[in-house]
């Protein structure tokens, strides 16, 4: 009888081990763990006839970004005076743009740099 008290503790306890690491994880998706924080992520949508551009930008953290200063490359900026925390955007570079790359800069040491991606073609899909 012991032997499978002692079974069903450890199965528990591996149980409730798991809950814990898996609940912290989900936590930090909707939590946000750091005071300044950007997501941004820069898209590519090649038509048939035309390319679209855009790019998402979202204040990931508890407190507010301020002077968002956006780099398109060629030469092309804009500046944004603040996202509120949890606050989402999309902007577009001009339509001459050559789309290699995005820059942000903004305060409290916020510096993103990535690559435009192209999203993936569906069958059925506009453009595809």
């Amino acid at each position: 009888m012991k032997s499978y008290t002692i079974l069903i503790a450890i199965i528990g306890g591996s149980i409730g081990i798991m809950a814990i690491i898996f609940g912290l994880d989900i936590a930090k998706l909707s939590i946000s763990v750091q005071e300044y924080d950007l997501f941004v992520d820069p898209i590519i949508d090649s038509q048939n006839l035309f390319v679209v551009g855009r790019i998402t930008l979202q204040n990931i953290g508890s407190k507010s970004l301020t002077n968002l200063h956006v780099n398109f490359g060629d030469g092309d900026t804009i500046d944004i005076k603040s996202l509120k925390p949890g606050e989402k955007i999309i902007i577009s570079p001009p339509s001459d743009n050559s789309m290699q790359f995005v820059m942000i800069n903004a305060d409290n040491g916020i510096f993103v740099s990535k690559a435009y991606r192209e999203l993936p073609k569906m069958v059925g899909m506009m453009g595809s």
